[in-house]
């Protein structure tokens, strides 16, 4: 008997969510933003020195094919015609570095991941450069000058690789972000590919202007970027260019959102005041301030939300940024092997409930907001022999939350309005432990929406409403309404406070712990500024971590 038709009415979006962990293709009902069909691939990363963090570029795009023919694929078995699909949104790990070669179409280095350290000294080295009464770098860009943003990983890949410089040099190198690379090699790469980026993403390379909202000459003379090598800048929302190959051929790529602006639009943070916060690999924090640029006294960011067409006013937002949330989880995974699967930690935490004055600073990356302390490394402290994985594992969970109350409390001061909720969303929200235990560390309501594809629900949003395409409305009379879960908290907000004091005399003792002297060197010097009690942690953890970490009694 033939499998029955399913009735799809309206047309369809397709999204692309590029991350730093794996690529997603996912299908949405335009009318009703009902989730279709998707498909993932998981991602390699490339450690190839400490503080390192790579991506080969040929695989990122690779999974982006391979995602968009399998969710096709899955569409003809649901009796689903794919020519329904009228338009398609990109949404990606932002601040990621990718240059390649315009005539051959191969990348020329590695992409730089966002967590990449090993611009650490061109950072000192460029902050030496500003005057201190004149910081015109964050005022034109609303970034602090950190690791964490492109232009400083583009600097560093223009002194130090040579086949890269040689191409510039010619006239053959671009440079985007992986937006610019997945729609420039989806459009057609050497064949007449478009080579942009929207605002959201651009303003994550500190090179762009967020106020005229152009690509700035002073950032660029200051980072001695050449200008011709940046994509052009477009809004979030409009027909950059037609797919070139593959099942859908043909249709338009009409959306493109950095992830967090994505997320922010999918959880429909249209008005002032509304924010979000998205656990991925790292946690991401944003408030919609609308058409007024806020700069912060508390250490979050100033950056672009959305600009949902070319003649739609451009909207701002407050962001604070974590650097491990997600990769925590992963980390327990493969670099520890305490657990099997990412989905065991909750089970790990439930068993056991607390974390047993156990304390965990997961700065593999340094520190992001609100301290931007790139020395900072990641810190296990409050062991004892009753310690087992378990509480490793909850106390991993409570990092999450912990630093989500950090940069919450840096929005409360810098928007003067505490918030009454916290909405969140992505892959770690699947996780109840986590979801209960950010409730009870805020002492206010987490409320999760039960379609955890946020991004990717933005990004189809924003290539619906394109113009030339208009298959989804954003009118708030038109917008679909999500069902909610809802976290009360459970304790006594004294007791989340006093949990917290102790969370932030842990984050002290990580900071200021890596320093950029030589490699010859380097680990000497790091070693003999240890105090005492460092070694006597690292001690411990080596006599008993085989036994009670793996849980034996």
């Amino acid at each position: 008997m033939a499998a029955p038709k399913k009735a799809v009415v309206g047309p369809l979006v397709g999204a692309v969510v590029q991350g730093t962990n794996s690529s997603r293709f996912l299908v949405f009902n335009s009318k009703t933003a009902e989730l279709l069909c998707r498909h993932q691939v998981e991602l390699t990363q490339e450690f190839p020195k400490e503080g390192w963090v790579e991506q080969d570029p040929k695989e990122i795009l690779q999974s982006v094919y391979e995602c968009i023919e399998k969710t096709c694929e899955k569409l003809g078995e649901l009796n689903i015609n794919i020519s329904n699909i009228k338009a398609i949104g990109v949404s990606n790990q932002r601040e990621t570095t990718v240059i390649w070669d315009k005539v051959t179409g191969e990348p020329l280095y590695n992409a730089v991941v966002w967590l990449d350290l090993r611009t650490q000294s061109t950072v000192e080295n460029l902050s030496k450069k500003i005057p201190g009464n004149n910081n015109f770098v964050k005022s034109k860009t609303g970034l602090p000058l950190s690791t964490y943003f492109s232009a400083v990983k583009l600097r560093w890949i223009l002194d130090n690789v040579r086949k890269v410089q040689k191409a510039v040099e010619e006239g053959r190198a671009l440079f985007g972000t992986v937006d610019s690379w997945l729609i420039w090699s989806l459009t057609g790469g050497v064949n007449g590919g478009v080579h942009c980026t929207d605002v959201t993403n651009a303003s994550r390379t500190m090179l762009f202007n967020i106020h005229s909202l152009e690509w700035d000459k002073e950032l660029c003379d200051f980072f001695e970027i050449p200008m011709d090598i940046l994509p052009k800048v477009w809004s979030s929302s409009e027909i950059y260019g037609l797919m070139k190959a593959g099942a859908l051929e043909g249709v338009p790529i009409s959306g493109c959102l950095g992830d967090q602006s994505a997320a922010l639009v999918g959880q429909m943070c249209f008005q002032e005041g509304q924010a979000k916060n998205t656990y991925g690999t790292g946690c991401f924090l944003l408030c919609n301030t609308g058409r007024k640029c806020v700069f912060s006294e508390h250490g979050l960011l100033t950056t672009v939300a959305y600009k949902l067409g070319r003649d739609k006013p451009v909207c701002y937002a407050l962001e604070g940024s974590v650097a491990i949330a997600g990769a925590v989880v992963r980390w327990l995974r493969d670099n520890l092997g305490i657990i099997e699967t990412a989905e065991e930690i909750e089970k790990l935490a439930k068993e056991v409930g607390t974390s047993y004055g156990c304390y965990f600073i997961p700065a593999f990356s340094g520190l992001y907001a609100p301290y931007w302390d790139p020395s900072a490394r990641g810190l296990i402290c409050g062991l004892t022999q009753f310690t087992n994985k378990r509480h490793i594992a909850f106390a991993a969970l409570e990092a999450v939350c912990f630093q989500t109350r950090e940069i919450l409390d840096a929005m409360n001061r810098d928007c003067g309005i505490p918030l009454s909720h916290l909405q969140v969303d992505g892959g770690l929200t699947n996780n109840k432990v986590l979801m209960q235990l950010q409730a009870d560390i805020l002492h206010i309501p987490v409320i999760k929406s039960c379609m955890s594809e946020t991004t990717a629900l933005g990004a189809a949003m924003a290539a619906g409403a394109a113009e030339g395409v208009g298959v989804w409305s954003l009118e708030s009379e038109d917008l679909s309404t999500i069902t909610i879960e809802r976290f009360e908290p459970r304790i006594q907000a004294t007791d989340s406070n006093t949990r917290y004091s102790t969370w932030k005399k842990a984050v002290m003792k990580s900071m200021g712990w890596a320093t950029t002297q030589s490699p010859e060197n380097g680990d000497a010097n790091i070693f003999s500024s240890l105090p005492l009690g460092f070694f006597v942690v690292s001690s411990m953890i080596m006599l008993i971590g085989a036994r009670y970490i793996s849980g034996v009694p």
